[in-house]
Parts: structure tokens; sequence; C-alpha cells
């Protein structure tokens, strides 16, 4: 039995290789070397393939042919995220997974393997083409899954056990209406209408179910994009009372006293006081990502501007060279005199140095003007944040006041109903009133540790969104500037590379006349 192999990077650099040396692109490579974020392509079929591993650095892979091998389980594929086609067919897979992050794909072949259920395949929205064929389908109501799919245009399920059902075709065609192929044949018109006739009913109660989901998604969806828009402006749960009912949460002493007529018509001029600077602070906040998203995209339109700029000038320099450097080849190549040989081709390596020369110049300008407009960047945002910040200070000092003048004219209200209640001791106060109202120190210490809870609560949320205020602007710049370093440091490694090449170009032309003249 043929145990098979497992993928590792050297298989997958000998692949790629042969697959250039068949598109005689192979050059490249020997050029530049091979860089597996690159590669859009990648053709692994009739390999003994076990198990799909280390493809996390092909993360520009549209096409992924791995059918023809021994594989078991589907992994290992999180990180293609721009795949449109996979290949699986002619394997040994027994169940759909590890399929989430591939929402650009658009063909998947899973033909010829055991598969028994459709499913795990809800974040594939751009499904248009879905085989299946030669598997273990056999619930012809689990088709019904591939409803999800709008762009569905064709899909082959022949070969599974539910093919052989007398309905299967009129059956799929009612429930996958927009469907124009099915095992390869054209699903026409007329078996359209007559599948909808038969299944109409059923199709009505779908229809309505479906209907109720997609309007609960959106709605979800755009609950959970409110969400993600307060959390990125640092004003989550500003908008209303929340901050406000945090504060009083727990609070026993606060609702014995808030049955008082007297307490609760100060709690609502609190409450509605300090609502009123939570959405003040709230609608800042939101006004102000806004004005830093601005910021963000502008930077990121000027400095993909720059990068397109530099990289048509590098362009140009080399079709320039590449040119010249022809014509000087073909020279070479016709010269017998040694001495005159060896005078050119010093030449020659003269102008590649002075081709790495240009390039790298070029290179170290876009860095420096990438660092002018990175240092840019961050002060804007600095400031954008600064004056944030200190719009917040501002209003929760505010809120502290509003919190401090609460607690006082509290004092007052109880001082003046203890005087009060003295006479009415007996009266019609509940039995816990009549505890908390008896022991005026007690319900002092109580009220200041009540005001410093309150207190906490409102210095606890500032520095909470001052702190993430702050990190966010940090990790935004370092993001940017790592990101920067790592697009810098591949590009002067290939004007090396592009200098070694052209240099052992002349070596062994070099070398070649030398055996040919001895």
């Amino acid at each position: 039995m043929d145990k098979g192999i497992f993928m590792d990077e050297e298989i997958l650099q000998k692949v790629i290789m042969e697959q250039a040396a068949q598109d005689r692109v192979e050059c490249i490579f020997k050029t530049v070397g091979i860089h597996f974020q690159e590669i859009p392509k990648l053709r692994l079929e009739y390999r003994n393939i076990r198990m799909i591993s280390h493809l996390w650095g092909f993360t520009s892979l549209s096409r992924l042919d791995l059918n023809n091998n021994l594989i078991e389980k589907i992994e290992g594929l999180d990180r293609l995220v721009n795949l449109t086609r996979l290949n699986l067919s002619f394997n040994k897979i027994e169940k759909i997974e590890g399929l989430g992050y591939l929402q650009k794909l658009e063909l998947l072949n899973l033909s010829n393997n055991r598969i028994s259920v459709i499913e795990n395949m809800d974040t594939l929205e751009k499904l248009t083409h879905v085989f299946i064929a030669n598997n273990l389908l056999g619930q012809l109501e689990n088709v019904v899954y591939l409803r999800r799919f709008k762009n569905l245009f064709t899909v082959n399920l022949y070969g599974n056990p539910v093919s052989k059902r007398d309905d299967y075709k009129y059956y799929i065609a009612a429930y996958l209406p927009d469907l124009t192929c099915l095992d390869y044949r054209l699903l026409d018109e007329k078996t359209k209408k007559e599948a909808s006739k038969k299944y109409c009913h059923v199709l009505d109660e779908i229809k309505c179910a479906e209907l109720q989901m997609q309007r609960a998604d959106e709605v979800e969806q755009s609950r959970a994009a409110e969400v993600k828009l307060h959390l990125d402006a640092f004003v989550e749960f500003l908008n209303g009372s929340p901050l406000f009912d945090c504060m009083l949460k727990d609070d026993p002493v606060a609702e014995t006293l808030h049955r008082r007529p007297e307490v609760a018509h100060l709690l609502q001029t609190f409450e509605r006081q300090m609502v009123a600077l939570c959405m003040q602070l709230f609608e800042t906040g939101l006004t102000e990502h806004k004005r830093r998203q601005a910021e963000v995209d502008s930077f990121f339109s000027g400095q993909n501007g720059a990068v397109t700029h530099y990289q048509q000038r590098a362009s140009e320099i080399l079709a320039t060279f590449e040119q010249q450097h022809k014509s000087r080849k073909a020279e070479l190549q016709q010269l017998s005199e040694p001495d005159l040989l060896k005078v050119k081709i010093d030449h020659c390596k003269e102008e590649n140095k002075q081709l790495c020369t240009s390039l790298m110049a070029l290179e170290f300008q876009l860095v420096r003007q990438q660092e002018d407009i990175i240092k840019k960047l961050d002060s804007n945002i600095a400031d954008m944040i600064g004056n944030f910040s200190e719009t917040a200070h501002g209003i929760f000092a505010q809120c502290r006041d509003l919190e401090d003048n609460y607690h006082k004219n509290l004092q007052v209200i109880v001082e003046t109903l203890e005087n009060v209640d003295k006479d009415n001791r007996h009266g019609d106060m509940l039995d816990h009133d009549q505890t908390l109202f008896g022991d005026k120190d007690a319900l002092m210490d109580a009220l200041a540790t009540s005001h410093e809870n309150h207190l906490l609560k409102i210095s606890e949320r500032e520095t909470q969104l001052i702190t993430r205020a702050d990190a966010w602007r940090a990790s935004l710049t370092k993001g940017i500037e790592e990101k920067e370093l790592r697009r810098s440091r591949l590009r002067i490694s290939d004007i090396h590379r592009h200098a070694d090449y052209l240099w052992e170009q002349l070596e062994d032309l070099a070398l070649h006349n030398e055996t040919h003249t001895t």
C-alpha cells in the first residue's frame, strides 16, 4: 500500500520550477528567486500527496489543483484567501471542511471522493461551479443546502445515490431554480416550469423561511457593524445611559433612598445631565473617528501612488537597460579576440553595476519619501487623538462634577429626611428604611462609599477610552512601518539577485569563450 508523501517547501519549490519550465518562465525564478506569495497557480496533481501542508505562504494563489492524490482531510488552506478555483477530486476525502476562509472561491471540485453530506460551505458565497460527482450523497434533501449560493451556474452530482432517484432532476430544478446546468446537461425552461409546479407549496414555505432568516441576518449584520463602529471610535456604550446604569448597579443604599420622592427627582435630574454629557462625547467620538479614517485613507492612497510611480520608473530603467544589454550580449558573442572580449565584458559589468546603483538609488528615494509621509501621518493622527483625548478628559471631569453635586445634594436631603422622619419613626416606613435612617453615621458612610464607587466607574471608563485610543495610534504606525520595511527589504533583495544573475551571465559567456578559444 502506498503511504504517500507529505508536502514541504522543497517539494513545492521543485513543483514550481517544473511548472515554470512548462510555461517557459523559469528564467524569472532564476533571476529573482521563488517568492511563494507571488505564485498565482499551483498544480500538485498525481503526486501521492497524503496531507495538505506548507501552503501558508501562497497568499496570492488563485488556482490550486490537488486532484488524484491520497488526501483524506481538507486542511491547511486558511491562508489562501485569494483562491478562486480548487480541485480536490479523486482523493479519499470523507467530509467537507476547512474551506471557511476561501471566500473568493468560485469553482470547487470534490468529485470522486467519499463525501456523504454537503456541509460547512456557508462562507463560499461566490461559488458558481460545484462538482461533487461520484461520492456517497444519499439524502436528496441535503442538496437544498446549495440554495444559499445565489450565483450557482452548474452542479454535478452524477454517480451519487441521490442521482438515481426518480424525481432527482425535477427536485434539483425546483430547489435550485437559477441553475443552468445539472450533471453537464442544460436544464431547459420546460423542466424548470414543471418542477416549479410540482414543488410549489413546499417552495413557498422555504422561501418564506429564507426571507425571515435573511431579514434577521440583515438586522444582525447592521447591529454588528454599529457595534464595530462604536468600538473603533472608542465610544462604545456611551450612547445613552449605560455608564450611568453601571454606576448605580448593585448599590443597595441608592436603591433604598431612591424610593423617596425627593431623592427620585434628584436622581432623574442627575441621569438626564449625565446622559447628555455621554451623548456629547459619543457624537464627538464618531465625528473624530470619521476624520481619522479619512486621514488614514488619504495616506494609503498617497502611499500606493508613490510606490506605483517608483515602480514605473524602475520598469523604464530596466526596459532601457535590457534593450542595451541585449545588443551588448549579441556583440560579445561575435567577438573572438580574448583581450577585446575582456574589455567589453568589463564594460558590461560596469553597466550592470550602474543599473544596480540606479535601482538602489531609486529605492532609497522611495524609502525616504515613505518615511516622511509616515511621520506626517503619525503627527496628524497624534494631534487628532490628543484633541479627542482632551475633549474626553473635559467631559469626564464634568461627569465627576455632576456626581459630586449629586452626592452633596443627597447628603442635604438625607439630613432633612432624618429630622422629618424622627417624628414618623412608627408610621408607614418600611423596616429597612427605619433601620437605614436609624443610624445616621452608617448611612453617611454608605453614601461616601457609594460616591467613591461612582467616581471610580467614571474614571475607569475615561482611562479605558484614552488607553485604547493611544494604543490604536501606536499600532497603526507600527504596522505601516513594518509593512514598508518588508516591502523595501524584498525589493532590495530582488535588485541584488538580478545583479547576480547578470553577473553570472557574463561570467558564463567569458568562460564559454575561453573554452572555445582554447
